[in-house]
Formats: C-alpha cells, structure tokens, sequence
C-alpha cells in the first residue's frame, strides 16, 4: 500500500469513539478527529467521514441508559441525537476554517440507480468545493427491510460510491487478532491480509459494546466489499494519539486488509 497514492479516503469512527461511554457526544474527540482530517486535506488528500453517534446522543438528551429495541423508538432517538452530531462536528471543523456537511443514507438510495448516481455526484461536488462530508445512516426513516445494518457496511458502501483508495475503520480494538484479546491472552494483532480471506471471518469474534452495533465481524466483511472496487482497509483504534496523520505518513497502525 503506497500511502502517496492514497488520494480518496473514507474514515469511519465508531459511537464508542465519539461518545463520553453513553454520556452524549465527546466534544474533545471529535475535535482531535476535525484536526487530524484537516492535517489530510492539506496534505492533498480527499476526505468522507462516516459517524455513528446519533443514536448515543438521542439517548442522553432523552436520558435513556438503555438501547431501546423498538424500531420507532431508535428512529425517534436518531433525530434527536442528530442534531447534536451535526453541531459538534459543524463546529468542530469550522475552527479550522473548514465546512462540513451532511449527508444521510440508506440502503434503499444506493441500491437504487439514479438515487445512487444522485449521492455519488453530490460527494463528488463536496469533494471539489473542499468541503468534508459527514455521512450517517439515515436511521430516522429505515426499517429493517432497507438499513444498512452498520455504519462500517455503510463506510465499505461509500468506499465503493465514490471509489476511495483507502478505507479507515476506527474502533476501540485495535485492529484484528488472531482470536478475541479479551477473551484469549493469546492473541495476536494480525498486521498485514488479504481482504475477503475467509480465515479473517473465523478470526473476527467478540461482541459489540453497549453503544455499538457492529463487532470485528462486520469490519472484516466491510473490507472484503471495500476491496471490490479497488480500496484497502485499515482497521484500527481511534485511541491511538494522531492515528489518522500517522497512518498516512506510512506509519503501520492496526491491521491492513489489503486488495491482493
């Protein structure tokens, strides 16, 4: 993976990433986050952010301690937690004289022609103006026939939109072992694959956290539909000071999931 020619990337950051634990959104995170994309941008590269968090957020300002199981009630939460997710990061970014925007999708717009031709020329167009798009799945109208089912799916599914070189999951692991860390002191932090290798998805236990809906699982298959149209992934822990900025100055963070 030649970092200079990575010009196209797609970040994904996890609720466990931009959360106080449950306690809404982490202001000071996704500041670090809107520094490092702003280091990119002006390194020359082009940058899509796909977030969770709105249902984190939708939770605290309802004063819920628990994920509700109801699907109206999770949409309920995901409009109400978006305007908080919108705001930190419109301000986040601004103090880098940068503009964000959001964008909102579901499985329904890209499965569909002309809604997907629409969203990959609006991305395009944002790319052009220097604006940092901010992409979340559209949770306040989805339903379990159309939803993505996790925002790493939908990280992969931009990746492929809009032809990214590389896509970046950030998680709390970090990065893909040989067997889960918390379960097994044996483990091993796989650094370099072959995404799509059906040995990863044996690899990639554990559960998600509380907050989140996708487990190591979900980050592997992401990197295996990422690589159809021709990005590698990195997976690895937004915990790690300056990972963004250190990964695309050739540092080896995580686990590379690379085309071939």
């Amino acid at each position: 993976m030649t970092v200079q020619k990575l010009k196209r990337i797609v970040v994904k950051v996890g609720s466990s990433l931009v959360t106080n634990n449950g306690e809404g959104l982490d202001h000071a995170a996704i500041a670090l986050w809107a520094d490092q994309v702003a280091s990119l941008l002006k390194a020359g590269h082009e940058v899509l952010m796909v977030s969770s968090g709105a249902i984190a957020e939708g939770m605290q300002r309802l004063a819920w301690t628990k994920r509700p199981q109801d699907i109206h009630q999770l949409q309920a939460a995901a409009a109400v937690g978006q305007m908080g997710l919108v705001q930190v990061y419109e301000s986040c970014f601004a103090r880098f004289n940068l503009r964000s925007a959001q964008i909102l999708l579901t499985n329904a717009d890209l499965a569909h022609t002309e809604r997907n031709a629409n969203a990959k020329a609006t991305l395009e167009t944002l790319l052009k103006l220097g604006v940092v798009p901010i992409i979340n799945e559209n949770d306040t109208v989805v339903t379990d026939e159309i939803k993505f089912g996790d925002n790493d799916n939908l990280a992969a599914l931009v990746a492929n939109l809009i032809h990214a070189d590389l896509l970046i999951i950030l998680t709390d692991q970090g990065g893909l072992y040989t067997a889960d860390p918390r379960q097994n002191t044996n483990a091993t932090l796989l650094s370099d694959a072959v995404a799509g290798d059906p040995a990863l998805e044996k690899m990639a236990g554990g559960a998600a956290s509380e907050l989140s809906k996708g487990g190591m699982l979900t980050k592997v298959l992401a990197a295996k539909i990422a690589a159809q149209t021709g990005a590698s992934t990195v997976i690895a822990s937004g915990r790690e000071p300056h990972v963004l900025t250190r990964l695309l100055a050739g540092e080896k963070i995580g686990t590379c999931l690379r085309t071939n």
